[in-house]
This record gives structure tokens, C-alpha cells and sequence, in this order.
């Protein structure tokens, strides 16, 4: 288990207590977070909802009133503390809970610092916050919600029609997109776009037997894009993905721990 220490900071007005067990499950995988606050106007009854996660999770309420209409106070207080912390040196990471793309320049600087990003935030967070990070995941895949596909149902289908040249069917229990702001990826299919970033993926990670290691294309799926997540698709991990993907010859080696390894098939003529 990873002994990273982290710092949480939700910006309250950009996300829901629905996903807050989720995103504490999520942030386990990546270490401890030591620090946890959530900032926002605590006199708006908006902000109500907060109070039984607060409690049972021990997160710290930071009040900032809003100095005047229209303006938000609280993005301000939370990256003058995000800087406060980052200069400690105490901290090998920093959870941003936003889908505001205010944090993007902020999300920047902490990388500078040598120090990971990890944003958590709605599908229609805007890309400059989403690349400022290191790795981005959605509200909707934390939790339960990481079901809603079943492995082997739309996803193969979706791989299945697009490598034939055909539409990927849509999901039958997916929700549309908001189309003010579409994503990047689209829940229950594995697209074109994703198959060529998981190819070149694995092109560069291979060895001299043109096999990878999965733990390292994941890491180079990660730089191409920090949004890149299997469960985007459907896919509980990305060896499930792999296995879908039709592109893979997918290897697993050993029991504890399981030691997974891709090659690209040869392309058909």
C-alpha cells in the first residue's frame, strides 16, 4: 500500500456528498490523505448536504464569504492554502476536488514543484484542468457507479463494431452527455481515438520482444492523457480493457503478485 502523503481540497460549490465515499476509496490507491478540507460558503443552505460527510470522515469546513455577487471567494482561499501547504515540503501529492478551470494554473505549479496532481471533477471540467494534472477521474466512476457497464457486454461490442468499420452501438442504461461541454471519452465504448493512444502505448513501452509490461503502459496512458481511466469504458481495470481491446495478446504470469504483459497482433492485410 502506497505510504504517499497527500493533502484533499474540495472546492464545496463544485461537487456533491454523493461521491464523497468513492473519492476517499479512489485517494486510498494512491496514499494517505493527512490534510482534508473543504472550502466553501457554509451560511447557504446549498451547502447543507455537506454536514453527515464531514463529521464521519473528519474533513475540515473552511468558511469564506463571498466578498461580492457574482465573484467566488472560495477558489481564492483554497489556492492561497494549497501554496501555504505545497511550501511545507510535507507532501507528495495534492487531491483537487473541482470541475472550476480556475485550478488549472494551480494544478500547474504544484507540478512544477515536482509534486503529483490528482483531479477529481465532472465530465464537463474543462480540458486545461484536466492536463494540468497528472491524472484526472470523473465523479461518475467512483463508487458504485464503476458498474454501470458490465465487463463483456456494450464495451465488446462497442471494440467489436468499431474495428469493423461499423458505429459502436450506444449503451442502453447510459446517460447523455451534456452537450455544453462534452468529454473527451464516452462511457461504454472503447473508440477509435482510444484503440490508436492504447497502441502507440504500448509501442513505446514494449522491449526488444515487442511485449509490455501493463503497469507501464498504463503509466504512458497516463501522460497522454490524465482522463484516461478503463473504467471510462466500462472496464473495471485496464487488463480488462486490454482484453476487449482486440488489438492485445494479453499474458498473465504468477500469482501473487499476477504479472501482466501485452503485445500488439500482428495487423491483418
Amino acid at each position: 500500500m502506497s505510504q504517499d502523503t497527500l493533502a484533499l481540497l474540495i472546492d464545496g460549490d463544485n461537487a456533491s456528498p454523493k461521491i464523497f465515499t468513492g473519492l476517499l476509496a479512489e485517494i486510498a490507491n494512491y496514499g494517505t490523505a493527512s490534510v482534508r478540507r473543504i472550502y466553501g460558503d457554509w451560511t447557504k443552505p446549498s451547502l447543507n448536504g455537506w454536514k453527515a460527510s464531514l463529521l464521519e470522515h473528519s474533513i475540515q469546513p473552511i468558511q469564506q464569504f463571498a466578498y461580492t455577487t457574482g465573484k467566488n471567494a472560495t477558489d481564492g482561499a483554497m489556492i492561497i492554502d494549497a501554496m501555504d501547504l505545497l511550501y511545507t515540503g510535507r507532501f507528495s501529492g495534492f487531491c483537487i476536488v473541482s470541475s472550476d478551470s480556475d485550478f488549472a494554473r494551480l494544478a500547474a505549479r504544484i507540478r512544477e514543484q515536482g509534486v503529483t496532481v490528482y483531479g477529481f471533477g465532472e465530465r464537463k471540467t474543462p480540458r486545461p484542468f484536466i492536463t494540468a494534472c497528472d491524472k484526472f477521474v470523473y465523479f461518475d466512476v467512483l463508487g458504485e457507479q464503476v458498474d454501470e457497464a458490465p465487463v463483456g457486454s456494450a464495451p465488446e461490442r462497442g471494440v467489436a463494431a468499431v474495428r469493423a468499420g461499423k458505429k459502436a452501438p450506444t449503451p442502453q442504461k447510459a446517460e447523455p452527455e451534456k452537450a455544453a461541454a462534452p468529454s473527451a471519452y464516452t462511457k461504454g465504448r472503447l473508440d477509435e481515438a482510444a484503440l490508436q493512444m492504447l497502441e502507440k502505448a504500448v509501442a513505446a513501452s514494449a522491449d526488444d520482444d515487442g511485449r509490455a509490461h501493463l503497469g507501464r503502459v498504463g503509466a504512458h496512458l497516463a501522460k497522454q492523457a490524465p482522463d484516461f481511466d478503463a473504467r471510462n469504458y466500462g472496464f473495471a481495470r485496464l487488463s480488462d480493457l486490454a482484453e476487449a481491446s482486440g488489438i492485445l495478446d494479453v499474458e498473465r504470469v504468477g500469482d501473487h503478485p499476477k504479472v501482466v504483459t501485452v503485445k500488439l497482433k500482428p495487423r491483418r492485410k
